[in-house]
């Protein structure tokens, strides 16, 4: 079975949820146009790092993000792994992933676990505490949200489940993008999973971000990079590439989870 994965890479525009919601608007038709399976889009994608700007911009229970992502999947017939929004909920902000299918039916969410310092994420945001494990396009699938990438440990207590796609939305800034390749090499290679990770390019007040999102195979190997420009770049995932992978080396049969301390 193929899947083809469209990386929406765009430029996010900071503190305009309206035009961000436009734009990927634009980026689904444009997907569905081409015969995707699934269409992908950065981390923080409605607001950006505005964070001291969340109680305006943030969506209020992600009502607004649910129902953009419900119209345009059924309109495209398109599944939609939708990066991530700044959400407000029972008084908190969330780094929220939303998962849709073609029917426009949410199969997944999750709020990011590892909050990134960094960029003050553990000021203005709270941190989630659940696994997103699920099926879209007939695979099994799941989501991080992009400093997760650092912990292979939750990765790995994820794809435990069997995940044959791991996503990885993300707003990685230019001065790491190298180390970006090198982990999402490492957790595919790992997991022996397909990764699919989908960065921003463009700038706000603090940061500049180059892009590079990346389509890499259990083996490593990168099978589509976006390179540095604002638009949709396609990959297409083999998924019976996984029985050859992991029918010689079961990692997952093989793990000692008892000595993991």
């Amino acid at each position: 079975m193929k899947i083809k994965v469209a990386l929406a890479q765009f430029n996010v525009q900071f503190a305009d949820p309206a035009a961000n919601r436009h734009r990927i608007a634009e980026l689904t038709a444009q997907a569905a146009m081409v015969g995707a399976d699934v269409v992908v889009f950065p981390e923080m994608w409605n607001t950006g790092y505005a964070l001291d700007q969340l109680d305006q911009l943030a969506d209020e229970d992600g009502k607004a993000t649910t129902e953009l992502f419900y119209r345009l999947a059924r309109e495209n017939q398109v599944g939609i792994v939708g990066g991530s929004v700044a959400v407000k909920e029972n008084g908190h902000f969330y780094n929220r992933t939303l998962v849709v299918d073609p029917l426009g039916q949410v199969v997944g969410q999750y709020d990011k676990v590892h909050l990134f310092r960094l960029m003050n994420e553990h000021r203005y945001l709270a941190a989630g505490d659940q696994e997103n494990y699920f099926r879209l396009a007939g695979a099994s699938s799941a989501s991080f949200i992009c400093y997760d990438l650092r912990f292979p440990e939750w990765v790995r207590t994820v794809a435990r489940h069997g995940a044959a796609v791991l996503y990885f939305p993300a707003e990685w800034p230019d001065v790491r993008i190298p180390q970006w390749e090198m982990l999402l090499k490492a957790r595919a290679i790992e997991n022996q999973a397909f990764v699919v990770a989908v960065n921003r390019v463009g700038d706000d007040p603090d940061n500049h971000f180059n892009g590079h999102s990346l389509a890499i195979d259990p083996l490593g190997r990168v099978i589509a990079d976006a390179g540095e420009e604002d638009g949709i770049t396609y990959a297409e995932l083999d998924l019976d590439q996984l029985a050859t992978v992991r029918g010689p080396i079961p990692v997952f049969a093989d793990r000692r989870p008892e000595l993991y301390k």
